[in-house]
């Protein structure tokens, strides 16, 4: 029974040997990827878009990640006669989410969107116009996982968020200036997790 709590000793010895020697270090099983898919409905209107992301978590509460969007926003314009706009948006950023729990988060993300931007007047009135511009977008708010936990980060989400910025070109506002709820829904990959799980994980 000695051996046995002198074996239990050292090992825990080690453990928390290694984990001071690795804390504050780059750890490979902290790196993460996903991507999700967002759907924002309004009247008149609808954006569809795809994100993937690569990140890397600082620790149990924050992930902090790089992302490339693709959006695709078609509205018609009820005051014109129905004419329509259709409009393709390139939004690289970065986000960072904080997990007060391991099952709700918050986020904020920013993006800078490349857009071309096509206004298509009802047929026979006028040629078709494109635009190319650029517009930023500051994006807050939450979500909720099905488990980010110590010692994995896989999970799948959905959240809703917001730009704050309100900026007319951005394509998360309406013909009105109004912020449009974006909905968002998607999957969350750990890399390098370890096949053990222990009660304290990675961290």
């Amino acid at each position: 029974m000695l051996s046995g709590l002198a074996f239990h000793s050292i090992a825990q010895d080690e453990k928390k040997e290694k984990e001071e020697t690795t804390k504050g270090k780059f750890k490979k099983e902290n790196l993460f990827t996903g991507g999700d898919l967002t759907a924002s409905f309004y009247s008149g209107g609808t954006v569809l878009g795809i994100s993937p992301y690569f990140g890397y978590s600082i620790n149990r509460y924050i992930d902090v990640a790089a992302s490339f969007g693709f959006n695709y926003v078609s509205e018609r314009n009820y005051f014109y006669e129905g004419d329509k706009l259709r409009q393709n948006d390139l939004s690289p950023g970065a986000f960072v989410r904080i997990f007060p729990v391991h099952f709700l988060f918050v986020q904020a993300q920013y993006e800078h969107n490349f857009i071309r931007q096509k206004y298509v007047p009802v047929a026979g009135t006028g040629p078709d116009e494109i635009l190319r511009f650029d517009a930023n977008s500051v994006l807050l708010g939450g979500g909720y996982t099905t488990g980010r936990r110590d010692g994995g980060n896989t999970f799948y989400y959905f959240s809703v968020m917001f730009d704050v910025t309100r900026v007319a070109e951005s394509p998360y506002v309406d013909g009105q200036g109004r912020s449009i709820p974006i909905i968002k829904a998607g999957i969350n990959i750990g890399l390098f997790q370890e096949k053990q799980r222990t009660k304290h994980g990675r961290w």
